[in-house]
């Protein structure tokens, strides 16, 4: 029996999101933008749904006069994003 996959992690942008930030200690907005390829309207709507599921932590700041965006992967989310993983291995048989 397979285990269900986390509907939280199965949209490819969100997914890419935590990819990122499992290699990276954090990244800005910006960055996201440009590795997910995807729109501003998009990514910000992706990135409050991984914060309200308690995997990514957004610090909102300033660098000089402009709003600047910064987002860590929390605990939650390095332990969901490892079993995604796993959970994804086995529906491969690796």
């Amino acid at each position: 029996m397979f285990n269900e996959l986390d509907p939280v992690l199965g949209t490819p942008v969100r997914l890419a999101i935590v990819s990122v930030l499992i290699k990276m200690k954090k990244a800005d907005f910006g960055h996201l933008l440009e590795v997910t390829n995807t729109t501003q309207g998009n990514l910000s709507h992706q990135i409050k749904k991984l914060n309200e599921a308690g995997y990514v932590e957004v610090l909102k700041t300033f660098k000089g006069n402009y709003p600047q965006t910064i987002c860590s992967l929390t605990p939650t989310g390095r332990k969901a994003f490892e079993k995604y993983v796993s959970d994804i291995k086995g529906y491969l048989h690796l």
